[in-house]
């Protein structure tokens, strides 16, 4: 049996004349993280709706657990939980009153769950409180602990961590590991704190107007995430036409405010410090530093 238990085959998904999806294909295997990346219109919620049984593609297949027609996709899902955009709740009810509601409606035969999940994502202390008087972090745990209710295989979360303060997202980090880890629940979260999701994920995809700008390991994205060099002069455009054809460097970022990257040669910047210097370019500033998961996102997502 594979080990991968969604597979994403060539999706697109149209509405109208425009391409949400564009010929899509990735897989999710069995106990990873994925970070799905990409800014606001990529495609990102398109993705889990569609693996949520909440939108169909127009064209390619989706296969859940192995199972690729309707009534398998849908039991595949009982294997499940989302939580895509804004999680719903009642608001004039307590966050305990709305997952009993949630318990009922699943089908859930342990009213202890309830305990488990609301201390699980820190809300067993909020008592009569009502939703309506939860502000947005509060929110966000209550949708957390309704996906947790069935006691999930594989969750599929879109933007969990909006609106906690640093604290909470520590706090969730380490209930996501836990889960990973413990309980080998999959998870495929979507989020634009890209420095958590670094801390976080075994796996990336990244997307950008319906399309797959790539997918990673954690390795392969540790190495694409390369060190670099760092290089500020008196001449940044001249140093540029010169690091192309007298040092023969491909690889380069020239920046319009911080200098220029080198991603190449590293070993060498003594003697391409000399050859600027030689041809009357004066080194400034030299530093080696390593490309961030936010730069690599947006180097990732400006590609055309």
């Amino acid at each position: 049996m594979s080990e991968n238990i969604v597979e994403i085959r060539n999706i697109t998904k149209q509405y109208g004349k425009q391409k949400a999806l564009d010929d899509v294909s990735f897989s999710i295997k069995k106990g990873s993280i994925v970070g799905l990346i990409g800014p606001n219109g990529a495609g990102k919620s398109t993705i889990m709706k569609i693996m949520g049984g909440l939108a169909f593609p127009t064209e390619g297949e989706l296969s859940l657990y192995g199972a690729t027609d309707e009534k398998g996709l849908n039991h595949a899902r009982t294997r499940m939980s989302f939580m895509i955009e804004t999680p719903y709740a009642k608001e004039k009810m307590t966050a305990k009153e709305n997952l009993e509601k949630q318990r009922l409606q699943k089908g859930i035969p342990d009213k202890k769950r309830i305990e488990e999940v609301l201390r699980a994502v820190n809300l067993e202390d909020t008592g009569r409180k009502k939703v309506k008087n939860f502000s947005l972090g509060m929110r966000q745990r209550l949708g957390l602990a309704n996906a947790l209710l069935g006691k999930p295989e594989f969750m599929v979360l879109d933007e969990p961590i909006n609106g906690l303060d640093p604290e909470g997202i520590v706090e969730i980090r380490e209930l996501f590991r836990r889960l990973n880890k413990e309980d080998n629940i999959t998870l495929v979260i979507s989020s634009h704190i890209l420095s958590e999701l670094s801390l976080l994920c075994t796996d990336y995809v990244f997307i950008n107007n319906g399309r797959i700008r790539g997918t990673f390991t954690e390795e392969e994205l540790r190495t694409a995430c390369s060190e670099y060099v760092q290089i500020n002069t008196d001449n940044n455009e001249k140093a540029s036409s010169i690091l192309i054809n007298k040092c023969g460097i491909e690889k380069m970022d020239v920046l319009k405010e911080s200098g220029i990257r080198i991603y190449e040669k590293l070993d060498e910047i003594k003697d391409i410090s000399k050859i600027l210097y030689d041809n009357g370019v004066v080194p400034t500033e030299i530093a080696k530093n390593a490309v961030s998961l936010e730069d690599y996102y947006m180097r990732m997502v400006s590609e055309v």
